[in-house]
């Protein structure tokens, strides 16, 4: 996977490179990023050190809107980075992702839940940048 900054934003892969559902691993700026496709076509990033563990998140099972840690079993909401049971107590970082065209961009920078709107993916069809 590869980046280039644009406007806080900055390309981490196109769709295709991710897989059909799962994760993997992005490196976005100076940050370790889950990248995780979702069974409904929905694209999250999250930080990718799980909060309990310290281990590769993206390297966990992805089931519906959550990702399990392999290590020790604890699941993270994608939208929210909220613990959803044990032993994690500490939510991840949730980064903003904006779909155009074919490729995946993400902000690093703040999290999504830093957002006025809160939203965590966008599509942007017509956007070329």
């Amino acid at each position: 996977m590869h980046a280039s900054p644009v406007a806080g934003f900055e390309l981490v892969c196109a769709i295709g490179e991710l897989p059909t559902v799962g994760a993997a691993l992005a490196q976005v700026g100076d940050k370790r990023v889950a990248m995780v496709h979702t069974q409904d076509g929905k694209v999250h990033a999250v930080q990718d050190t799980c909060t309990h563990g310290a281990v590769s998140l993206s390297e966990g099972e992805v089931d519906g809107n959550t990702l399990e840690c392999w290590l020790h079993g604890s699941r993270f909401d994608l939208i929210s980075g909220r613990p959803l049971c044990p032993p994690a107590t500490a939510p991840l970082e949730v980064y903003e992702v904006q779909l155009r065209g074919e490729e995946v961009w993400v902000d690093v920078n703040a999290s999504a839940h830093d957002k006025p709107d809160n939203r965590h993916q966008r599509t942007l069809a017509n956007d070329k940048n």
